[in-house]
């Protein structure tokens, strides 16, 4: 040990003073050094899917009977404080770092070797012993699909099923509610609110088909492909080992993939589940907008809703609310938006036998997931499970709608009934009252046809005369 706090390690290049209180060595402190970049680790999902990664390699190993039962259970034992996440502050390294996360794989190397050695009163050899069996170049594709299973499976899959329930919940609340549809922002045919809510449900629901379609190429592993796909140094039986182990200690059923040297030098499956993510993204976003013009006012706008009052909105303008939540929303999906740009990109980075940019595919998907997963929730409990609805606005821009007028059309043909909708906007009449005046049709049948509520069931409402 130096004065200075620091300690001599050493690796293949030499020597190196590494933190003394520091559990990584020298190729960690090389990596630490050599990327100064962004200041952000790798996300603490990805660190624990490594540690399953190292404790499930460990087991595989001893059952195969290539490494010493103790040093295994020494292993898997620290491997699973760090997968709890005890020693996040042990992994300091960039995200930006060697595009094949080799620097993260020697940083989870190098720690769980310091603990299983000090639990075993032994030494534990990070590269021999740790790392038997793998490589970088499959330990870290094989992360990447089990932090975003998990992450999936744990965290996004379960409030997006919350905002669907949510949103169900309103619709049974409000879902009877006429109000006027819109089309090109403009004045459209009558809907509910149940109708309206529905499609945005149908969206989330849809998101959660989308990425479930992903899961079978998502759950096989490229762990057994080591360093270009053909296996180097593990046992034949390795891959198939390791994923039974990991299965059991995840409960999710990882396979081997159906060709190793495809999981090292592709990314394909994370350029899918990154596309899918977008989508919910894109769904997100609409949903957003729409209450935020809904809610828009609350005297010069829709004011068709109200969401619920969270914070002062302006530091000038006393007694000023604003969506809040939908604009967190839209800034969210924006974000994942260009996560999936960024892992498109990533995608293409695959020369030969391995893609050089693992790393931040797995930081972007990992906080696409984790954003995504957090908003849905904030956007289902804090604005649409509280929002109220604004009846008397909405009936009385329902009762000047002179787009109802449609509903005529296959009684009076579609010339006249557009002169009649021209005329009540300009006079600035209900519609009901202009068509009595300029049409035949007694007032209980121009009730019925231009019933609102009744519009919204689709359909002919009465004979027909021409024009459509």
């Amino acid at each position: 040990m130096t004065q200075s706090g620091f300690r001599t390690e050493r690796d293949s290049m030499g020597e190196l003073q590494v933190p003394a209180d520091a559990l990584w060595g020298a190729q960690t402190q090389r990596a630490v050094q050599n990327f100064p970049i962004s200041g952000r680790p790798m996300p603490r999902e990805f660190i624990r899917a490594v540690a399953l990664v190292k404790a499930a390699a460990a087991r595989a190993n001893a059952a195969l009977g290539l490494l010493e039962p103790a040093v295994a259970e020494a292993i898997v034992a620290a491997a699973g404080e760090v997968a709890q996440g005890r020693y996040d502050a042990q992994f300091p390294i960039d995200v930006f770092q060697t595009g094949s996360g080799t620097s993260t794989n020697m940083n989870a190397n190098e720690v769980i070797a310091k603990l299983a050695s000090s639990r075993l009163g032994s030494a534990v050899h990070p590269n021999d012993q740790v790392n038997m069996g793998q490589s970088s170049n499959d330990v870290i594709p094989t992360a990447i699909h089990v932090s975003s299973a998990l992450l999936w499976r744990e965290a996004l899959r379960p409030a997006l099923q919350h905002l669907a329930q949510v949103l169900r919940k309103k619709e049974a609340e409000v879902g009877h509610i006429v109000k006027t549809g819109r089309t090109h922002l403009m004045d459209a045919m009558p809907v509910t609110l149940g109708q309206e809510l529905a499609a945005w449900r149908t969206q989330i629901e849809k998101g959660v088909e989308r990425v479930t379609a992903v899961e079978p190429r998502l759950l096989q592993l490229a762990q057994g492909g080591t360093a270009v796909g053909t296996g180097i140094n593990a046992h034949p039986d390795f891959s198939a080992k390791f994923c039974a182990e990991l299965q059991r200690a995840t409960g999710i059923e990882f396979r081997p993939n159906v060709s190793l040297f495809e999981g090292l030098a592709t990314q394909d499956t994370a350029v899918e589940l990154s596309g899918q993510m977008k989508t919910i993204a894109v769904s997100l976003m609409k949903l957003a907008n729409d209450l935020r013009w809904m809610n828009s006012g609350p005297l010069a706008g829709l004011a068709e809703i109200a969401l619920p009052a969270l914070q002062p909105g302006s530091s000038i303008m006393p007694g000023k609310v604003n969506p809040v939540i939908p604009e967190a929303t839209a800034m969210v999906a924006a974000e994942v938006i260009g996560n999936d740009a960024t892992i498109t990109v990533a995608g293409q980075s695959g020369s030969f036998q391995l893609n050089v940019m693992l790393p931040i595919v797995a930081y972007k998907l990992i906080e696409s997931g984790r954003l995504l997963a957090n908003v849905s929730r904030v956007l289902a409990d804090s604005a649409i499970a509280g929002f109220s609805v604004n009846q008397a606005r909405l009936a009385d821009a329902l009762d000047r709608n002179p787009i109802l007028v449609t509903a005529l059309n296959p009684v009076i043909g579609y010339e006249k009934g557009a002169a009649i909708a021209k005329k009540a906007y300009a006079e600035g009449k209900p519609i009901m009252e202009v068509a009595a005046k300029n049409t035949d049709l007694p007032p209980e049948k121009l009730r019925e046809l231009l019933d609102p509520l009744e519009l919204t069931r689709g359909g002919i409402k009465g004979g027909t005369s021409g024009g459509g």
